[in-house]
């Protein structure tokens, strides 16, 4: 049955080769799938430099994603322009796809900005507490629906896809979004990456069944998919996606994937899995199976990774760059952008601020005390 797949939906092998599935086709080009893999590089050179900036001191924190690059860049290039997406705080790749400034989570992470972003009609803030994106997507559909923008009948219909892992499907809050978006019918797709780990805990912890089993109960349908394979993740989001435009409601996909780092720089993953389990699902990474695929296909050549390997080393250099330039928040600025008009409330809000301030808690007009210069020689 299509939207209850018993079997993990897969259309290219770890070892690089096309195969076909019954119930979902790839419908892209050859070049589409050159343009995924430079995506997926260049997260992972992101991510790595953001990992680097972390350990030299510049960045408080940083959650990696290295390993789920096929899961993120497949499911946003399903994304339409009308499309809102609500995102955890790993989702790093979806973001470069749709566009967003990366200073934002450099300044996210650096504590200089409390993630004060611009520009959030399409991408959402990131969220640091566990699962609460889950309900503000579901009630963001919600009001879609309400605003005649969701149906077979809208001429550019629109739909939520909301990130959250598998740690997170254990939440309060992510259970009652499913119920709220089944009760309701809202045009969300809940895009599941099932790293495998949340935190420390493994999956097989956290359910007796595959993830994307427990839809069912719920009362929607629940796809699994390889998250490593690029080409799976987009016609497995296309579908999902389609259906909650269209008013057929609510998605669970269960993007099968691998943490192969840390849960954050914070973290330490030996102390809680085997070398053995990491070398088995580098044998599954989602570079490396579209490289293998493309060259074969004669698409991609040494030529190609040379200016590939240029275009990523440069990015590096951009994001390194980017330290210096960025400025701190005040707080003031943080008060004068909640509302449209200030009001009364708020104002008290801000004296209250400022007397704690001045009694040296904390240093008046800034996030924290702390000084962001950049470091020196580290």
């Amino acid at each position: 049955m299509r939207g209850q797949s018993h079997e993990m939906v897969q259309l290219l092998t770890p070892d690089g080769q096309r195969i076909d599935n019954d119930d979902f086709e790839f419908t892209g080009t050859t070049e589409d799938l050159v343009g995924y893999l430079r995506d997926m590089i260049l997260a992972r050179r992101f991510d790595a430099e953001a990992t680097a900036l972390q350990r030299h001191g510049e960045l408080g924190m940083w959650p990696p994603l290295l390993g789920q690059e096929a899961a993120q860049v497949g499911s946003a290039h399903a994304v339409r322009p009308a499309d809102v997406v609500f995102p955890s705080y790993r989702e790093h790749a979806v973001a470069m796809v749709l566009g967003v400034p990366l200073t934002n989570f450099i300044g996210l992470f650096r504590g200089i900005d409390h993630g004060n972003w611009g520009n959030l009609e399409k991408f959402k803030n990131y969220q640091i507490v566990i699962g609460c994106q889950t309900l503000q997507a579901t009630g963001y559909a919600m009001g879609l629906q309400f605003d005649g923008v969701v149906g077979p009948d809208v001429e550019d219909p629109a739909a939520v896809i909301v990130y959250h892992g598998d740690g997170a499907s254990s939440q309060g809050d992510v259970n009652e979004a499913y119920v709220f978006a089944a009760s309701y019918n809202a045009p969300v797709v809940f895009f599941c990456q099932n790293n495998q780990w949340a935190i420390s805990e493994p999956i097989a912890l956290q359910s007796r069944i595959p993830l994307y089993e427990r839809a069912r109960g719920f009362g929607f349908p629940g796809v699994q998919v390889d998250g490593n394979d690029v080409l799976a993740v987009k016609a497995v989001t296309d579908w999902a996606l389609d259906r909650a435009r269209h008013g057929e409601g609510p998605t669970f996909i269960e993007a099968f994937t691998y943490r192969m780092g840390a849960h954050t720089t914070s973290d330490d993953p030996t102390k809680y899995r085997t070398g053995a389990e990491e070398e088995e699902w580098r044998g599954r990474d989602p570079i490396s199976r579209l490289t293998t695929y493309l060259r074969n296909e004669g698409a991609i050549d040494d030529a190609w990774q040379a200016r590939m390997d240029e275009e990523a080393r440069q990015l590096g250099v951009e994001v390194r760059a980017s330290i210096p330039k960025l400025e701190s928040v005040t707080m003031d600025r943080l008060f004068e952008t909640v509302y449209a008009e200030p009001s009364v409330a708020l104002e008290a809000q801000r004296r209250e601020y400022n007397d704690y301030a001045s009694d040296g808690e904390d240093e008046p007009g800034s996030l924290s005390g702390e000084s962001h210069e950049p470091s020196k020689g580290r």
